[in-house]
């Protein structure tokens, strides 16, 4: 009997062991491939891509979310099964920056039965025209950090390392940085040592393609459908004031924009903030969109992105970033934006078209 017992234990330890294993490779385990399955059989979902807790909680709290019995751990990801307004929507927190994003958007999309991503959360902003609490709706995204570094000495006319190839390009353009030298009033002509920086597209290799023959893409479009129902969301009220004492100096409005940015940088610089608006007129400015964006063009899946502006980027007060004040309130109306859209989607004459 004591033997049998002790038989039995080995090999309970040894099947936790091997499904351990077997998570830890990135081998989906038995029980949660069970799951999985039983979640897309009652797909397809809406994906809500969401950077962070604070951006994900007033969704939880909000009435029109309502929680499923189905929850997925996997990969270090938690995907949590609900629906808003009797759209069956599947959750899942990215955590911050470009690499989180792309890696959990690919594993929501690719592990279940997703018709189509909103991506939402806060962004610092970058259009003069815009103010903090305003939630902006992008009809393009780019990652801005994909960059080809110029050596000291050379210029726009010549030829970058690689440009022969086709690995790089100067069609996009370039950030000169001893533009932006101070202290150098006196000086007749000056230069930088960290001379040029120029901006790079995205190596892609969507599934409308031919595996391993790359195509590039700089700014990714939005789906055209739900930019075009996002335009219903203009008139919407949003939140104003933190409390009785603390409210924005502007009501708050939803506006479509021409462009937003990404790059795995926190922005709080005036002078950088100035030089992507002019050079690229994008609004928000944040650290995971593109992300989203290029693993949704590369899969083919409809996405649309919703961000709150919670500062200035850089262009506010000298004194301190705003979104310390206002990352609550920021939070909150990207969230409020969503849910309306998800209603707006939720119609017959869109589940129709």
């Amino acid at each position: 009997m004591a033997i049998s017992k002790l038989f039995l234990s080995l090999v309970l330890v040894f099947l936790v062991l091997i499904t351990t294993l077997e998570e830890a490779n990135g081998a989906i385990s038995g029980k949660t491939r069970k799951l999985i399955d039983m979640a897309n059989k009652n797909g397809p979902y809406l994906g809500l891509v969401i950077p962070n807790l604070f951006e994900m909680n007033p969704l939880l709290q909000h009435p029109s979310y309502k929680p499923g019995d189905l929850t997925i751990d996997y990969a270090g990801r938690r995907f949590r099964f609900g629906h808003i307004d009797n759209q069956p929507v599947v959750l899942v927190m990215t955590g911050l920056a470009m690499l989180n994003a792309g890696i959990t958007t690919q594993l929501l999309l690719a592990l279940f039965d997703v018709k189509g991503v909103v991506h939402y959360g806060i962004a610092g902003n970058a259009n003069p025209s815009l103010n903090i609490g305003d939630v902006a709706i992008p009809q393009y995204w780019a990652h801005t950090a994909l960059w080809n570094w110029q050596r000291y000495g050379d210029g726009a006319e010549n030829e970058l390392p690689l440009e022969v190839n086709g690995d790089y390009t100067r069609d996009i353009g370039y950030l000169k940085i001893s533009e932006y030298s101070v202290n150098v009033t006196n000086c007749n002509s000056h230069n930088n040592l960290l001379n040029n920086i120029w901006y790079q597209p995205e190596e892609v290799f969507p599934v409308f393609g031919t595996p391993e023959d790359r195509q590039h893409i700089f700014w990714v479009p939005v789906d055209p459908r739900y930019y075009a129902i996002a335009k219903k969301l203009e008139g919407l009220k949003l939140e104003g004031c933190l409390n009785a004492t603390t409210c924005l100096s502007h009501p708050p409005k939803v506006t479509r924009v021409h462009r937003g940015t990404s790059a795995s940088i926190y922005l709080d610089n005036a002078a950088y903030r100035s030089f992507i608006y002019n050079k690229f007129d994008v609004s928000p400015v944040e650290m995971e969109s593109a992300a989203v964006a290029l693993i949704c063009y590369q899969q083919k899946v409809p996405y649309i992105v919703i961000r709150a502006l919670s500062d200035m980027a850089g262009g506010g007060t000298s004194e301190s970033n705003e979104a310390s004040t206002f990352i609550t309130l920021a939070a909150t109306n990207s969230v409020e934006v969503t849910v309306q859209f998800i209603k707006q989607l939720s119609t017959k004459k869109y589940q129709d078209a």
